[in-house]
C-alpha cells in the first residue's frame, strides 16, 4: 500500500507539474541569462550635465555598450575619458573621424568632408546657429566630438587651441551609448544625417536583453501560477472520485 501510494504521488504531479518546472526552469534561465548578457556587455552611467540635452539631459541615466576603439562611427554617442578635458567619463557625439574636414557652419549646418549634415537630435533653438568653428583635419586614430547642446557645451571646439586641435584618441572611448534608461526614453535615434559619409553604428544587443528578461519573468510568474492551478485541479478531481466512491 505504501508503494501504491508513492506512485500516486508520483504519477500525481501529471503533465500539468511537468510543463510548470519546465517554464520556470526555462524563465530563470531566460531571466538570468539576460541580465547576466547585460551586465557583461553594458555599463550603465548618470549624466551630469546639459551639454547633450535634448538627447539626453543632466540627471538621466544611460546604459552604454563596452565596444572596441575600431568601432567608433560618425554619429555615435560616446562615453571616453580625456585627462586633458576632465578627470572624468565625458559623453559626446562624434562627428568626424580620422582623415576627415568638419567645420561649422555653413547654412547654419555642420559640414563634414564637404557634406552638410542634418542633424535633427539637435535643440530647435540651436539648430541654425551655432559657434561657427574654422576647419580641422582630424588626425588618424583621433575624434572630433561636440555637445548636442551647441552653445553651452565644452567639447572639441572649446579644445581647438590645444596640439591636437581638439580632438580624442579612439583609444580613450569606452563605450557607446545605446539608450537613456532612466527616464524611460528608450534607445537612442539613429544619427542617418552622417549615413553618406559611411557606414552607421548597428544597434547593440539591448533590445534582446530587455526581451529575454521579461520573457523569463512572464514564464517564471506564468509557470507558477499553472502549476498552482494544475495542482488545485488535481486536488479537486481527486476529491471528486473519492465522494463518488463513498457514495457507491
Amino acid at each position: 500500500m505504501g508503494a501504491a501510494g508513492y506512485g500516486k504521488g508520483k504519477s500525481g504531479s501529471g503533465p500539468g507539474g511537468i510543463l510548470s518546472g519546465l517554464a520556470v526552469a526555462l524563465g530563470c534561465v531566460l531571466f538570468l541569462g539576460g541580465f547576466a548578457w547585460g551586465a557583461v556587455v553594458y555599463r550603465p552611467y548618470t549624466v551630469p550635465t546639459t551639454s547633450m540635452t535634448p538627447t539626453i539631459d543632466a540627471g538621466d541615466r544611460v546604459l552604454a555598450q563596452r565596444i572596441d576603439s575600431d568601432d567608433v562611427r560618425r554619429g555615435d554617442v560616446v562615453v571616453f575619458k580625456d585627462e586633458t578635458w576632465a578627470n572624468a567619463p565625458i559623453i559626446k557625439r562624434v562627428v568626424a573621424v580620422g582623415g576627415d574636414t568638419v567645420s561649422c557652419c555653413r547654412d547654419g549646418r555642420l559640414e563634414v568632408n564637404g557634406e552638410e549634415i542634418d542633424e535633427p537630435y539637435l535643440p530647435g533653438d540651436t539648430a541654425t546657429g551655432f559657434n561657427d568653428f574654422p576647419e580641422v583635419t582630424v588626425p588618424k586614430g583621433r575624434l572630433f566630438l561636440l555637445g548636442d547642446e551647441r552653445t553651452g557645451s565644452v567639447d572639441s571646439t572649446a579644445h581647438l587651441a590645444d596640439a591636437a586641435n581638439g580632438t580624442v584618441s579612439r583609444g580613450a572611448v569606452q563605450a557607446r551609448v545605446d539608450a537613456v534608461v532612466w527616464p524611460m526614453d528608450g534607445m537612442l535615434t539613429a544619427p542617418t544625417g552622417f549615413e553618406e559619409l559611411g557606414d552607421l553604428s548597428s544597434p547593440g544587443p539591448l533590445r534582446t536583453i530587455t526581451a529575454m528578461v521579461i520573457a523569463g519573468a512572464v514564464l517564471v510568474l506564468g509557470g507558477a501560477a499553472y502549476g498552482s492551478l494544475a495542482q488545485r485541479a488535481r486536488a479537486s478531481r481527486s476529491r471528486t472520485r473519492t465522494e463518488s466512491a463513498g457514495a457507491r
